[in-house]
């Protein structure tokens, strides 16, 4: 992965001049991360090319955070024209890599990561767009785009819209004193710091919506298993301080934000594999089809649940899409 053009003068312009520029495994988007150092010192460059990226509303949610005491990456330099961000380096102590060699650790990490999650709860959202109707029905349409083509389906479109407005419409109406929503709260997303706090990363689509939203992202996540007892357990943790009535309606707000985000996600896996040619991405979708099936369980989400049974059967839902595409 080589540096982008501008990197070495942006790094003079910032006092780096002379690191060493070392690439570190980027995501999903066309987002790169590079970690510079320089002696004793290291840094991250994020190479946020325009016009695919913006680093603005990065820069502005990591400002926020860290105004309000979380560890979010202090910002050393931005050039916006050429989409260069220096940011404060976290290290390589990941959640899931700590995890996957000391499951031990998992309840009392997974408690950490709702502690804060009910902290930030606590506090004024950031000024951000809402997530309303709009955004929703975007993301879910993910699958009637993507997913639907690449398995030769010819569903109910105007259905699909129609169950989902039904569901969502409750949980807009809820959203009156939102909560700044990371959206991308998970474990490939937190950094174990030597403080002993837990470093935010990759929220720069935030928005002001839900609190269920965060809580879905980290516990049923789309890259690890989270089992259902841990779940549950964390579900609970979440909600002790809450009323019998809060806390049944929370948890069907979390179910219809659950199988919102589980659809748009298959979507958005289908087109990294469709489009971008990811095939990696298609190992992900029997662990997201379980995920939304248990959300559809619910009886909140009943008209949602039945256009699926009657659009996407199930075993087109088990059938990989790399046979259809062959």
């Amino acid at each position: 992965m080589t540096p982008p053009a501008a990197a070495q003068d942006f790094l003079d312009n910032h006092g780096w001049g002379g690191a060493e520029i070392l690439p570190v495994a980027g995501d999903a988007s066309f987002r790169r991360y590079f970690r510079v150092v320089d002696g004793g010192r290291k840094a991250i460059l994020m190479d946020a090319p325009p016009p695919h990226e913006d680093p603005r509303p990065f820069i502005h949610i990591a400002r926020h955070l860290k105004a309000q005491n979380f560890a979010a990456p202090e910002i050393f330099g931005e050039d916006l024209k050429e989409g260069l961000v220096l940011l404060e380096d976290f290290g390589d102590h990941r959640m899931r890599e700590h995890l996957d060699h000391h499951p031990e650790d998992e309840e009392a990490i997974y408690r950490r990561t709702i502690d804060l999650i009910k902290e930030l709860h606590q506090k004024p959202a950031a000024k951000l767009p809402h997530y309303d109707w709009d955004q929703y029905l975007k993301e879910v349409n993910l699958l009637p785009e993507w997913y639907c083509p690449a398995q030769s389906l010819d569903v109910d479109t105007a259905g699909f819209t129609d169950a989902w407005q039904s569901v969502l419409q409750p949980v807009i109406a809820s959203q009156k004193s939102p909560v700044t929503v990371l959206r991308d709260y998970h474990a490939e997303n937190i950094m174990l710091l030597d403080d002993n706090r837990l470093g935010l990363l990759d929220f720069q689509d935030a928005l002001a919506g839900h609190a269920a939203y965060d809580l879905v992202s980290m516990l049923q996540d789309a890259r690890r298993d989270v089992s259902d007892e841990l779940e549950e357990a964390m579900l609970e943790y979440y909600l002790d301080d809450r009323s019998s009535d809060e806390a049944t309606q929370f948890r069907g707000h979390y179910a219809i934000l659950g199988a919102q985000r589980n659809t748009k996600i298959i979507g958005i896996f289908t087109r990294l594999f469709v489009r971008d040619g990811k095939a990696r991405y298609l190992d992900f979708l029997p662990r997201m089809w379980r995920l939304l099936e248990k959300d559809l369980a619910h009886p909140d989400l009943a008209p949602v649940a039945n256009w699926f049974d009657q659009n996407v059967p199930e075993d087109v839902r088990s059938k990989p899409i790399a046979a259809v595409q062959a």
